[in-house]
């Protein structure tokens, strides 16, 4: 067993776990703890998809009531219908985009040169939606997810797609989105959580189904330490995101990703820091 591969696991488990659900991009945090732990090969790519899942396990835990009150509703409630048609069709321009696309973007765009831009662009979009709200809280109409029309959710399924540049982040996509669009932002990222299910879980089955010919059951314990630092670490941040935004705009991450955007930037340049792909 190689010790050091699974100190690496834990690292980068522990690294999406952490940034899944913050508006600062997880899988650009992966590309770039991945390049500096050398832990960036084909098989670490299907191993950065496939650890999200445990960050899901986490959001189905903290949500579980919700979530179990819709299955069982679904049957005779309109409210419960209309809520889980409501996260499919913010589910699906993903599917549709990343089938087509997804291919040619991992292609091009999974650099950490092009991860440091989107979050510098990330970090302005994230001002702006924060300062538009706070001058006009008029525009702020759907304080929760059982308030969308199927119409709201499309939009935050098509602001999702925007996700697909790594750097930008799903999480930021989907909560600034919904934002601009009307939500609170205490919606927006509820809304953000229960969209990440089918999300992160079909993007983690369809990549272990499609390179499953770079995996071997050897494999089973680097993915396990993974899985399990993501869910560990994910259900922390979670619970403190919920608490957060009740007191706190998203206002720091902006800067954050901002200032940690242009030192990448400016490392990759300078050659202080070799940011290899």
């Amino acid at each position: 067993m190689d010790i050091v591969l699974l100190i690496k696991a834990a690292i980068m488990g522990v690294v999406e776990g952490l940034t899944e659900f913050l508006p600062i991009s997880s899988t650009g945090h992966l590309i770039l703890a991945g390049a500096l732990l050398g832990f960036d090969d084909d098989k670490a790519k299907v191993f950065d998809i496939a650890i999200q899942t445990g960050a899901i396990f986490a959001v189905i835990l903290v949500y579980w009531q919700k979530i179990r009150d819709t299955v069982l509703d679904l049957p005779t409630e309109k409210q419960a219908q209309r809520f889980a048609l409501n996260v499919l069709i913010a589910f699906f321009p993903a599917v549709i985009l990343g089938l087509l696309y997804g291919k040619a973007i991992k292609a091009h765009l999974f650099t950490p040169v092009v991860v440091a831009s989107m979050f510098i662009i990330g970090g302005f979009i994230i001002l702006w939606a924060e300062r538009r709200q706070q001058k006009n809280p008029a525009v702020t109409r759907i304080h929760d997810v059982d308030a969308m029309t199927a119409m709201d959710a499309l939009k935050v399924g098509l602001a999702q797609c925007t996700a697909m540049i790594p750097g930008m982040s799903r999480s930021g996509a989907t909560i600034i989105g919904g934002m601009l669009l009307g939500l609170s932002r205490k919606a927006a990222t509820d809304f953000s959580f229960y969209l990440a299910i089918p999300t992160l879980i079909g993007a983690g089955a369809y990549s272990l189904f499609k390179d499953r010919a770079l995996l071997s059951w050897a494999d089973a314990p680097v993915f396990g330490v993974g899985l399990v630092m993501s869910f560990l670490s994910a259900w922390l941040c979670i619970r403190w995101l919920l608490r957060f935004i009740s007191t706190h705009s998203f206002v720091g991450f902006a800067y954050y990703r901002i200032v940690f955007g242009i030192v990448v930037l400016v490392t990759a340049w300078t050659g202080t820091v070799s940011w290899t792909a």
